[in-house]
């Protein structure tokens, strides 16, 4: 899923979706990044750059890099609804 630049991350990659769950990737640009609200950390990707990884459950948002908010709204079976918009 492409994001706007200004959200300082590339494409987020869903790698796998299960029980209330959604785990994703996705490169970083820039210097750093931060992450508020499920459970992420940073590491280095298989693409060679910087990269974070992400587990997200239903329900309140997360917050990256104080510029998106990332929200699963739904896990049904290995499909999940996410919402993607911006922190303010």
């Amino acid at each position: 899923m492409e994001v706007p630049a200004s959200y300082g991350l590339g494409p987020i990659e869903v790698t796998a979706v299960g029980g209330d769950e959604v785990e994703m990737v996705a490169p970083v640009h820039g210097s750093g990044y931060s992450i508020a609200g499920c459970s992420g950390g940073g590491s280095v990707t298989s693409w060679g750059g910087g990269g974070v990884r992400l587990r997200c459950g239903e329900g309140p948002a997360a917050t990256l890099n104080d510029a998106m908010r990332l929200t699963v709204v739904e896990v049904r079976g290995t499909t999940a609804v996410l919402r993607v918009a911006p922190a303010f």
